[in-house]
């Protein structure tokens, strides 16, 4: 099917035997997912990144420390072939370059980094990452990269978190229990692990997506054919499509709650260390040479980030939610490029249609409701405001609870001042939280949903309670780390 009014086209079956196909497509069914479970397992071309990968990890698979543990890396990466000739022999195999482009940045990122998890690890400053990465690494990721449209250094979808899964029994499917990782940097190869329910919990989470993606689809379509139904009609399609989102979006935030207990707070901060990116990293003041790649001038990239998935991008686009003008806001969209080129067009169509049929101008019918002429009407329109108030809570939960993980995981770990992507930590959250809080206070007040002939019931009431002692208690919060770490707050 494609978004109304576009060529882009998102998928039901996800062919998932097709190698010529981007591994990262959008569908109604995966939702966010790859296409396909993805690659564990190189050609004998690459056995030699094979063996390395699996003795990287802190704890490898046996259970003995590997070389991170011992900060023997560097000196295995030197012994490294450069082999970026056999990749050439596979770029038509788009999935199977996925696999080498995660393997790779996996590498990468181990290497550049090693020194300051070596630093860590004895209580001591992250101090200075290498600040060149050899050409046996650089050349191959890079190439990998090009091929497969991500930015040659890793990224949550297409490396770390997204494309490297693997299912312990095909038949059991996704069920959380059933997945591993397939590489890991500390102790992620033990599922129990803190660092793997941190990947795990992510893609747990994104196997809601699907519905989503469909919702969203159903949604854009039932405005996009005015021509084939009454108002009536139109209007119950669209909130059925609003209705399958939110049912899917609770799940994913019901998911993400689990993170407390696979992921303890005390344990991210050792395997934090390796996915921590160069732009805005005190690391990498000058960025990263890569041998062999842009004429060797120093390079800069962000880093693995959460914040880089698909669902609540979609839900932004989709709500029409403003977000303030700001220097924060500038790094919410500079995030948007770390991702799959697919998901990036998608979002970027969506966010189109839904300003072009004025969703949510219809969603809350500010000057419609009088006009109605049947009370099924006015009921319908009352239950798409309800749905739209309820979607705009789902977003909010999902970055409250965001706010607290980083609170609990970071903020009372290390005084660290950047996060993985290089936002700040203490504000950049914050920006994007208050601003839904804000608009659904604004649309609560405009559609008068608190009394009356427009009144939108007890749950909208209490939904809107909680958002305004939310908004209170998070001034309070940011405010609290902001002096205690010396941040000047502007506004």
């Amino acid at each position: 099917m494609f978004i109304p009014g576009t060529t882009f086209e998102v998928l039901d079956d996800t062919r998932p035997d097709d190698a010529s196909l981007p591994a990262f497509m959008v569908s109604t069914t995966r939702g966010f997912l790859p296409r396909m479970d993805p690659i564990v397992t190189l050609p004998r071309e690459f056995d030699v990144v094979e063996d390395l990968l699996q003795n990287m990890p802190v704890s490898t698979q046996s259970g003995r420390p590997g070389f991170l543990a011992t900060g023997q890396l560097g000196g295995e990466v030197e012994k490294l072939p450069d082999l970026t000739a056999e990749i050439e022999k596979y770029r038509d195999n788009l999935p199977l370059m996925n696999a080498l482009y995660r393997d790779y940045s996996f590498l990468a990122s181990a290497y550049l980094l090693e020194p300051c998890h070596m630093r860590f690890m004895k209580g001591e400053p992250y101090g200075l990452g290498r600040s060149v990465l050899p050409a046996q690494l650089s050349r191959p990721i890079a190439r990998c990269a090009e091929l497969t449209g991500f930015k040659p250094f890793m990224e949550y979808a297409g490396s770390y978190a997204l494309f490297n899964y693997k299912l312990q029994d095909p038949e059991k499917g996704l069920e959380y229990d059933n997945l591993r990782l397939i590489r890991a940097f500390e102790h992620g190869l033990d599922h129990s692990s803190s660092e793997a329910g941190f990947v795990l919990v992510h893609v747990d989470m994104v196997k809601n997506s699907g519905p989503i993606v469909a919702g969203v689809m159903s949604a854009l379509s039932a405005l996009a054919n005015q021509n084939d139904a009454d108002s009536i009609v139109r209007r119950k399609k669209f909130n059925d499509g609003l209705r399958t989102v939110l049912g899917a979006i609770q799940k994913v935030n019901n998911v993400m709650e689990t993170m407390w207990g696979k992921s303890k707070p005390r344990s991210y901060t050792s395997f934090r260390t390796f996915i921590f990116g160069i732009t805005s990293q005190s690391m990498f003041p000058d960025g990263v040479v890569y041998e062999g790649v842009n004429g060797d001038k120093p390079m800069s990239f962000r880093g693995e980030s959460g914040a880089n998935d698909s669902m609540i991008p979609l839900m932004d686009n989709l709500l029409q939610i403003q977000m303030p003008s700001t220097p924060l806001t500038e790094i919410l969209q500079d995030f948007r490029e770390y991702r799959p080129s697919n998901h990036r067009q998608f979002l970027v169509e969506v966010k189109q249609q839904a300003e072009d049929l004025s969703v949510k101008d219809f969603a809350l019918g500010i000057n419609s409701l009088h006009a109605m002429k049947s009370d099924e009407e006015k009921e319908l329109l009352l239950e798409s405001r309800r749905l739209w108030i309820k979607l705009l809570d789902q977003v909010r939960d999902f970055r409250w609870r965001h706010w607290c993980f980083a609170r609990e995981y970071i903020l009372k770990q290390t005084s660290h001042p950047t996060a993985t992507g290089g936002s700040p930590i203490v504000t950049w959250l914050p920006n994007q939280l208050q601003a839904v809080m804000e608009e659904m206070v604004e649309i609560y007040g405009t559609v008068e949903g608190q009394s009356g002939p427009t009144d939108l019931g007890e749950q909208c009431r209490d939904i809107m309670d909680l958002v305004n002692r939310q908004h209170e208690t998070l001034r309070k919060e940011v405010e609290k780390y902001c002096q205690e770490r010396g941040i000047t707050v502007r506004g």
